[in-house]
């Protein structure tokens, strides 16, 4: 997980969410693509399982939750783009929305994440198309 330093420039430093520059966790507010603001935590700690999760929380002040556009922005802006994120859809036992508002991105520190392979996705030549 990378901390730019224009990450700091929107660093949440009062209140309830404010950490110190430098911090390798924190709350950001971030003018996103289409100018509304985002607020995003984020965090490189430890998994209670002991596995190591590179983690943010992405939420729009509103009633919805941070389109596609938005989400690759916040992607973009915290990790880099070799660095494999993934959105889950846990199973619904494990299933847990406090904010149904808020989408999450993920990285696994502790082994390469698998992904499958492009040919899978789409034909990678013909660009985007819509």
């Amino acid at each position: 997980m990378k901390f730019s330093p224009k990450l700091e420039d929107w660093r949440i430093r009062q209140g309830d969410y404010a950490t110190r520059t430098g911090e390798r966790c924190g709350a950001f507010s971030i003018p996103g693509p289409a100018g509304r603001q985002l607020l995003v935590l984020a965090t490189d700690g430890q998994s209670p399982a002991g596995q190591s999760w590179e983690h943010v929380s992405v939420s729009i002040k509103g009633n919805r939750p941070p389109n596609w556009r938005e989400m690759c922005f916040i992607k973009d802006l915290f990790w880099s783009a070799d660095e494999v994120v993934v959105q889950f859809h846990p199973r619904g036992q494990d299933y847990v929305n406090n904010m149904s508002t808020c989408l999450h991105l993920w990285r696994c520190t502790a082994q390469e994440f698998p992904t499958p392979p492009p040919s899978l996705i789409g034909i990678k030549e013909l660009g985007t198309l819509a």
